[in-house]
């Protein structure tokens, strides 16, 4: 598939546009249309009702090791400070940069890729920022500039046999930054926090500083206690929460995959410390289930679980469901998903303060005087099981979500070109957007095959009929009937209803299937039942 198309289907129907595009656009950030709104909010409703809302608490699911409860939360967006401390965020959510002396430019470290270029003796490593698949061009022009050759002697210029990212070149005065004309003009690589500051109130300086949170989880941990004394529930259960999360990348990039404002769906399922291997199994299936029960073809996704090199120092185990995006080059995933086994880390560092490795185990980290260096709250966050009365700190098995990174992944595979007959009956080529019902944004279209003889009148009744059970409806009675078919095939609608002149004799009504193309004559009577029942 091409990403272009997609993109320009997506500004030129209304699912996205560039944030403050008026203006000139701001990088990493993205505005929702009136169709993306809706595409968005039904996977996020569709994720809370699976994993929260519908949630059969009195069986136990297949593959779990027991029944379990689930609740919700919304967290503020600021939290205390002290949050980010003991978390690790504020020590170590860090992406590494590069500036360019030359251009005044800043890159992030690992996403500036490039290949050795050899012309009369001469050697350079030329990089670029463009997408895979996309690098040939930029390299080429870049390295004829910078040898100072003409485009029909660019036979003479000798490659090496692969892209390498920077953080593989030790060399830096030999490399060419994307941007620039003359070697060794980037710095070396520095850290970078990712988290965006704020200030509470008048307070200025330290005191009044914090943090626009980049997860959601930290609030779901710190309510922990919570949670417990206000409820009945019993561990095992899980606290869900969707909600804006922040952070400061240094070079967003592939539409929105990668995004300074982001929306997450995450839960952290508490469990007892014995079960949690088999909780954290369960959960890597469940969550993978869910992606292909809604449309992403499993042949474009794959559950990967981390190398041992890869987790955290406090992880048990990791698992990321990722998903072939087409702007990314054949073979490679992104991710969609991560499901993380994190012990019990979090709750014993906001018991204790910010934990470390040390000798295989976690520890307090220390400051210079011997004492935790960035402290914990000091509440008993551990847990009394009120039937074998043991106490115990749960474990958290984690599936975090991101519901833009979601949102792109249906639009990407919903995209298809095929044909279709127009009115006439001929076959044309049509782009159509193949969402499962569940999410399409516009469940049913009702048109009035002409705008007279009173077939307006009936389909506004079909209209109001379907917008009163709460589904999203769209009403067109303008241009041929062709027409108002392919801009819905565009949206992603999977119902068309025309009134047509049948109607006024027999009281009912053409339902046009999105995919198959198949037209069933329906009672009028009957339309919204029997949309309501194909959307089931």
């Amino acid at each position: 598939m091409d990403m272009d198309k997609l993109v320009s289907l997506c500004k030129r129907r209304g699912f996205l546009f560039q944030s403050s595009e008026i203006y000139g656009g701001l990088n990493g950030f993205w505005d929702y249309g009136p169709l993306g709104v809706e595409l968005k909010r039904n996977l996020k409703e569709a994720w809370w009702r699976d994993m929260v809302t519908g949630h059969d608490e009195l069986s136990t699911p297949p593959g779990a090791p027991q029944a379990y409860e689930m609740v919700g939360l919304d967290c503020t967006i600021i939290m205390h400070p002290q949050v980010w401390k003991v978390s690790g965020h504020y020590d170590l959510f860090c992406d590494y940069m590069v500036d360019c002396r030359e251009s005044k430019k800043r890159y992030r470290y690992d996403q500036v890729r490039g290949r050795w270029c050899e012309h009369d003796g001469k050697r350079a490593f030329i990089t670029t920022m463009a997408e895979a698949g996309h690098e040939d061009e930029e390299t080429l022009a870049a390295a004829l500039k910078f040898f100072n050759l003409r485009s029909k002697k660019a036979d003479e210029l000798k490659w090496g046999e692969a892209y390498l990212p920077l953080p593989q070149v030790t060399e830096l005065s030999q490399v060419l930054g994307p941007d620039a004309k003359t070697l060794g003009t980037l710095t070396e690589p520095r850290e970078f926090n990712l988290m965006f500051p704020t200030t509470i109130g008048a307070l200025a300086g330290e005191e009044g500083k914090a943090f626009l949170r980049p997860e959601t989880a930290q609030g779901i941990f710190v309510n922990f206690k919570n949670v417990c004394d206000s409820t009945r529930v019993r561990v095992p259960f899980g606290i869900a929460q969707m909600g804006k999360s922040f952070r400061n990348e240094i070079t967003p990039r592939n539409f929105t995959f990668r995004s300074r404002e982001f929306e997450q769906m995450e839960i952290e399922f508490f469990c007892h410390p014995d079960s949690s291997r088999e909780w954290y199994q369960y959960w890597r299936d469940r969550r993978m289930k869910w992606y292909t029960d809604l449309g992403l073809s499993s042949d474009r996704l794959q559950l990967r679980e981390h190398h041992a090199d890869e987790l955290s120092h406090y992880s048990r185990g990791t698992a990321d469901i990722e998903y072939a995006f087409p702007f990314l080059p054949p073979g490679e995933f992104g991710e969609l998903e991560g499901i993380a086994h994190r012990g019990d880390f979090d709750l014993r560092s906001h018991m204790e303060g910010k934990l470390v490795a040390k000798d295989g185990k976690l520890e307090v980290e220390l400051g210079a005087d011997g004492k935790p260096r960035h402290r914990g709250s000091g509440k008993d966050l551990s847990y009394r099981d009120d039937v074998t009365n043991e106490k115990f700190v749960p474990h958290v098995i984690e599936p975090s979500a991101g519901a833009d990174r979601g949102t792109l992944a249906f639009l990407c595979e919903a995209y298809t070109e095929d044909e279709a007959p127009d009115e006439n009956g001929k076959m044309q080529s049509r782009v159509v957007m193949k969402f499962h019902p569940r999410l399409a944004p516009i469940k049913a279209a009702v048109f009035p095959l002409v705008k007279k003889d009173g077939l307006p009148e009936v389909a506004q009744e079909i209209y109001r009929g379907l917008k009163q059970q709460g589904l999203v409806a769209f009403y067109d009675e303008k241009g041929a009937v062709g027409r108002r078919y392919r801009r819905q095939d565009e949206a992603g609608t999977p119902y068309c209803i025309t009134v047509d002149g049948q109607t006024l004799t027999d009281q009912t009504v053409t339902i046009r299937d999105r995919d198959t193309l198949e037209q069933t004559r329906v009672k009028v009577d009957d339309v919204v039942s029997e949309i309501q029942n194909r959307l089931r």
